[in-house]
């Protein structure tokens, strides 16, 4: 859910979907992460139409992945793209021993990544509740293209995180593991992941050709008054966009010069507010603020995303917040919905 989506650096590992400075890097502090954006919603009856499909998906422990990138150790120039699921794997994580007690006879770069063998797959499978039989969903919602890939043809692998040295004694939770979707594909074309979520499952969960990206516009001076209540924060400047029948405002609250807090207003057609949400920098660690599309972004950089994506679920959007700790979430314009976060595997 979900936006500068781009490579800062070049590390060992770059995060491609994007939804973040980082936003699809892998970097976090243990699992103990502190949420950046804090998220209320507020909605009506008279709200937003779902898309209507025959196929109903169980979103019962739903989870969905970003997909990154990571250095080739063979080619500097060219990059691996993974999924790894170690954000839902629970126990002890399935290393072959051979690789644990062997590593002092192993160099740094043998052990950086490796395919897990017959046994330690299978553990993977049963511990994020997957079989051979399921499929990888990896959609685009950028492109609008969506791949299906089985996963008894995925490789399962294990890559060292890139914060490890050489020094460092390696243990089985050193290890981000999952599964390798590309291998050796050039650095200038890994942005084809950016704006792309991944899903295994037995049946694809994505509407198709109903995503768009946010383009924002200044907002009229009477729109404050009209639709956002009084802040301690003081009220800066004022967006709003459209999609399809409905209107969205954006307000900026600022502290010592600074947004701190964008406050997001949707309204229908009869000019009723029928959802609400905040998104807050509050208690971050170096979070900030995405650009807006139309404002301060091109096209080609827009961030945030709204639509219908998931198939029997209200529209989504996401993008505002560019995560250093955590992960991003895409939040839908319904009160009784649950942001779905996005694993990314985010460790430090």
């Amino acid at each position: 859910m979900i936006n500068t989506l781009l490579l800062r650096k070049r590390m060992k590992i770059k995060t491609a979907a994007a939804l973040l400075c980082f936003q699809l890097v892998i970097v976090s502090c243990q699992k103990e992460e502190k949420k950046t954006a804090t998220t209320e919603t507020k909605t009506t009856n008279d709200s937003i139409k779902l898309t209507k499909t025959e196929e109903k998906i169980d979103y019962t422990n739903f989870n969905i992945f970003s997909l990154s990138t990571i250095s080739s150790a063979e080619k500097d120039s060219d990059v691996d793209i993974f999924i790894s699921v170690s954000d839902i794997y629970k126990g002890v994580q399935p290393i072959p021993a051979d690789i644990i007690k062997d590593q002092k006879q192993m160099s740094f770069e043998e052990l950086q990544h490796f395919e897990l063998d017959a046994p330690s797959r299978k553990k993977l499978l049963n511990g994020i509740h997957l079989t051979e039989n399921d499929s990888l969903y990896i959609y685009n919602y950028q492109s609008n293209t969506l791949q299906k890939k089985p996963v008894s043809q995925l490789k399962a692998v294990a890559y060292l995180s890139p914060y490890m040295s050489d020094s460092e004694e390696v243990d089985p939770d050193s290890y981000m593991l999952g599964f390798q979707v590309e291998t050796h594909q050039k650095i200038t074309d890994y942005d084809k992941y950016d704006n792309a979520i991944a899903y295994f499952g037995n049946k694809n969960p994505f509407v198709e050709n109903k995503m768009k990206a946010v383009k924002w516009q200044k907002a009229g001076t009477d729109i404050p008054k009209k639709y956002f209540t009084h802040s301690k924060l003081i009220q800066g400047k004022t967006y709003q966009a459209q999609y399809e029948n409905m209107t969205y405002y954006l307000q900026d609250y600022l502290e010592e010069g600074n947004t701190v807090e964008r406050k997001l207003v949707i309204t229908n057609d009869r000019k009723e507010k029928i959802a609400e949400k905040t998104f807050s920098l509050a208690g971050s660690d170096g979070g900030e603020f995405r650009p807006l599309y139309g404002i301060d972004a091109d096209e080609v950089n827009a961030s945030q995303w709204t639509g219908h994506l998931f198939k029997g679920k209200p529209p989504v959007i996401f993008g505002f917040i560019a995560q250093s700790f955590g992960c991003p979430s895409i939040s839908f314009l319904d009160k009784t919905e649950k942001d779905f976060p996005i694993n990314c595997d985010n460790r430090h």
